[in-house]
């Protein structure tokens, strides 16, 4: 007996190598987390009823039960309580429709103090131990006497997070240049980092009105061929460098990494401008300054 009790404490003491999970998102454009589902089988599409920093949650499963080792977990993991039942389903809606009713208070309020504050969302926690609501402003905004206001009117615990203008753009939504939904809006969990440096790599105009997204800043989508482009260019010559090509010497002046393809300039005949020529990548070659 003895023996047995020591095998399940070494068991239960052993470190785990992998966990059985699900994937849990609490927005449709929201970041995905993994939750220990050890107890319970959920199928992508399922709702259910989660353990989170902030109280319990209604979550959507956007990834059914797997194993996953721990070097891919933030440990520990909080678990899922329940598949939801169509009791919490009716809650999760009746709490989307106080937000709403939030939302005219809060606009209300914010006129009353005379804070300059735009409200951009409103979210009940699920079991209403906290509203939360999401702002823009300009600057820092002093609300101490504000959360007191609303504290007093909803009887809850208030929170109130000053959102950067990309947040706003993703909550919102809308429909981009190209003619679909905003990435932010549609699937993307997180934002990247985006540079001016990729715009120019991709030979794309770099005039802000052209590649800025409605959020003012560079579009997003501008990061999904930069590995591809910056592969293509480690095979390709800098632009201004000295090439030589089937027809002489000459100076790189565009590139068009994709297709492969140097563009390069040589003095014309009688020396009062250029002719231009394109080259597939293969038939030119850097010329060293001391060749």
């Amino acid at each position: 007996m003895e023996e047995i009790k020591e095998k399940n404490v070494e068991e239960n003491t052993k470190e785990k190598t992998e966990y059985e999970i699900v994937g849990v998102k609490f927005k449709s454009t929201g970041k995905m987390y993994y939750f220990d589902a050890s107890c319970i089988r959920l199928e992508a599409g399922d709702c259910a009823i989660v353990e989170t920093s902030r109280g319990v949650e209604y979550g959507f499963i956007t990834l059914s039960n797997r194993m996953m080792p721990t070097s891919a977990l933030v440990l520990p993991l909080r678990p899922v309580l329940r598949k939801a039942t169509s009791e919490d389903t009716a809650h999760y809606e009746e709490n989307r429709a106080k937000e709403a009713d939030a939302a005219k208070i809060f606009e209300q309020k914010i006129a009353e103090h005379k804070l300059e504050m735009k409200l951009v969302d409103v979210e009940y926690t699920f079991d209403n131990s906290k509203l939360l609501f999401y702002f823009t402003s300009d600057g820092r905004v002093d609300f101490r006497e504000l959360v007191k206001d609303l504290a007093s009117v909803f009887r809850t615990r208030i929170e109130l997070r000053q959102i950067g203008i990309r947040d706003e753009t993703k909550m919102i939504g809308g429909i981009g240049m190209c003619g679909r939904p905003y990435c932010c809006k549609k699937f993307l969990d997180d934002f990247a980092q985006v540079s001016i440096k990729m715009a120019k790599e991709q030979n794309l105009s770099l005039n802000s009105q052209k590649i800025s997204g409605a959020c003012g800043r560079l579009m997003c989508c501008l990061r999904y061929e930069h590995d591809a482009y910056e592969d293509a260019l480690k095979n390709l010559p800098k632009i201004d460098s000295t090439v030589k090509t089937p027809d002489g010497v000459g100076t790189v002046f565009e590139l068009v990494p994709l297709a492969g393809i140097v563009k390069v300039k040589f003095p014309s005949d009688d020396q009062q401008g250029f002719t231009y020529r394109q080259y597939p990548a293969d038939s030119v070659t850097p010329v060293r300054k001391n060749d």
